[in-house]
């Protein structure tokens, strides 16, 4: 996998439905173990709450999806959350909403709209995000290139970390790596074969969903 959609990191909101109150938590989770950690905590900080329930998206292709309604009955609380996870295309990603009942109760499709609302409410207030991997790419061409060079990478779906100017000009360059061998082949093309091309480290780089 080296490019998905998760949420930008921890946030909570709140509302109110009929007396009963909805607090929703949703954050960035690595594996399944970091999941379960965060639903025993929020579990801990409300242990009066009536409900704690959640669901979560984890894995390269979305393989890992659990959920659990904590005692509301049976579809209506962490199937709709769930299903508002995989809407968003989310992985590697948790969200808990926990009730307070307020002594009225709210029916099968209340609680579906009320644990939906939850969901997406938390989801609205982290923001979406797009993590990235990268690979860092150097460039090097001596200063006749150099004009082309650059504006082959500024026009490319590439990004132009730094230009070091010695005996030459270094351009350091992050890729998407699945861009990787296209852009090599780009440069190599672009220059004759005359670039020094350096492949570095990969990094995981965020942006955020507008």
């Amino acid at each position: 996998m080296d490019k998905y959609k998760t949420v930008s990191g921890e946030a909570t909101s709140e509302f109110t439905e009929k007396k009963s109150r909805f607090i929703s938590h949703v954050r960035p989770v690595s594996a399944e173990g970091e999941a379960l950690e965060y639903i025993e905590k929020i579990k801990k900080q409300y242990w009066d709450a009536r409900h704690n329930v959640y669901a979560y998206i984890i894995g390269n292709n979305s393989e890992l999806q659990r959920y659990s309604d904590d005692g509301e009955p049976q579809g209506t609380g962490g199937i709709p959350m769930l299903e508002v996870l995989r809407g968003e295309h989310l992985t590697n990603t948790v969200a808990v909403v926990t009730r307070y009942f307020g002594g009225t109760l709210l029916g099968t499709g209340g609680l579906v709209r009320a644990y939906t609302r939850g969901a997406k409410d938390g989801i609205a207030a982290a923001g979406i995000i797009t993590q990235i991997l990268y690979t860092k790419i150097k460039v090097v061409v001596d200063y006749t290139l150099s004009g082309k060079v650059q504006y082959a990478i500024l026009q490319g779906n590439y990004r132009l970390e730094d230009t070091i100017y010695t005996d030459n000009v270094c351009f350091i360059t992050l890729v998407e790596q699945s861009e990787k061998d296209r852009f090599i082949s780009e440069m190599t093309d672009l220059t004759g074969g005359k670039a020094q091309i350096v492949i570095g480290e990969d990094t995981w780089k965020k942006e955020r969903n507008k």
